[in-house]
């Protein structure tokens, strides 16, 4: 059916998780995703959020990451593009009284296109008058303006649900983003070949969000079994996560993310059940790599050459384990030291999205590389999206 292309609608403050895992997903499916932002540019910026249940009686709210927009958004044209994403967050509350944005939108829904709405940006879908008479959910509160609208409302069952009417298909938050990236490309005429793999995530305290969430969504979202262990915590609990930013210091600035919440049990872990181990990088790097039954697992699944991706500062966990010499690695430039040392064959990072894969083995240094990271595990491991 051809190469396809994806237009996302982003706006200050919209959620983090929600604009960032699909347009690292579907990119590193190999779609063309453009983002952009009213009266904003290729190059500019947009502020996201981190919205999550933090015990209160409405969700919480913390700065994200800084979003790079990769398109001028009076540049674009609906006829160009396949389908569309709106992320939620704050941003849709705004750009819901948006002329542009509204007119943008209505030319997806009246030709059909597929669109995918998550958390708040619905209420964009119903300023469109494009929800009259369709089955959809959102972000709870959301609920009487869509009724308002016309639609058929859905009370989300949990925050995981999703549903599908049409060409349209929402979602109440990112929770849901498995089912909801996956009908996306469904919708889109993809067809997924070769996901029944079972993948496992080395998480800890303080690993950086996107290294985490958006390659464990990408894969859950292909229909991979897909599971986050941290040693001395079993399944259910939390990892706390960092957001690592370029924001113009001599290093990366930290604030706080999403809490990861975990799906297995470390200590009741059987390595040799997985095809393929994902290392996300961040600060938990730093003494996961003192953990000596750590250091077994990564040899396990580098001796027995399965697929290893490992992210940013990930590497140093490589390196403790002996597993770098005479490979080919790339990480993030502050561990190219440990790299080197380890006996490996250092590669530069240029551009600093760039990765690379010796073997079996899958390396980049920064979030930024996602869609490179995902799609060369991909190729590792057989799977396949088509169009």
């Amino acid at each position: 059916m051809g190469h396809k292309s994806v237009l996302l609608i982003c706006g200050d403050y919209m959620e983090d998780y929600e604009a960032m895992v699909p347009f690292q997903a579907l990119q590193a499916y190999g779609l063309t995703v453009h983002a952009v932002c009213p009266g904003k540019k290729v190059g500019d910026l947009c502020r996201t959020a981190i919205h999550q249940d933090s015990g209160h009686q409405t969700f919480s709210e913390i700065r994200g990451h800084n979003f790079v927009l990769n398109a001028t958004f009076d540049e674009v044209e609906a006829s160009s593009y396949d389908g569309l994403v709106l992320p939620g967050g704050r941003a849709p509350e705004y750009l819901a009284h948006n002329a542009s944005v509204v007119v943008l939108v209505t030319k997806f829904s009246d030709v059909g296109k597929p669109i995918t709405s998550i958390c708040h940006s619905q209420l964009i879908l119903a300023a469109a008058g494009a929800l009259k008479g369709r089955k959809c959910t959102a972000y709870p509160p959301v609920g009487p303006t869509l009724v308002a609208a016309g639609a058929h409302w859905v009370q989300p069952e949990s925050l995981a649900t999703i549903v599908v009417d049409g060409n349209l298909i929402s979602a109440p938050t990112y929770f849901g983003h498995r089912e909801f990236i996956h009908h996306f490309v469904k919708a889109l005429g993809g067809t997924i070949t070769g996901s029944n793999k079972k993948i496992l995530f080395l998480c800890g305290d303080y690993m950086e969000d996107y290294e985490v969430a958006v390659p464990f969504q990408s894969l859950q979202a292909l229909g991979c079994h897909v599971d986050a262990v941290c040693p001395e915590k079993k399944a259910g609990d939390i990892c706390p996560t960092a957001v690592h930013d370029f924001e113009g210091d001599q290093t990366y600035s930290e604030k706080p993310g999403h809490d990861f919440v975990l799906t297995a049990t470390y200590d009741d872990l059987d390595a040799s059940s997985y095809d393929a181990l994902v290392i996300p990088g961040g600060r938990s790097p730093e003494y996961l790599a003192l953990n000596e039954s750590v250091i077994t697992m990564v040899k396990h699944f580098m001796e027995t050459k399965k697929p290893v991706a490992s992210i940013c500062h990930g590497q140093l966990i490589l390196a403790a384990a002996g597993v770098l010499k005479g490979r080919k690695c790339t990480a993030y430039p502050a561990v190219k030291l440990n790299v080197v040392l380890s006996g490996a064959t250092w590669l530069e990072p240029d551009p600093i999205d760039r990765c690379y894969t010796d073997g079996n083995l899958v390396t980049g240094a920064a979030w930024p590389g996602h869609p490179q990271f995902i799609s060369q595990l991909m190729a590792l491991l057989g799977i396949q999206v088509s169009f």
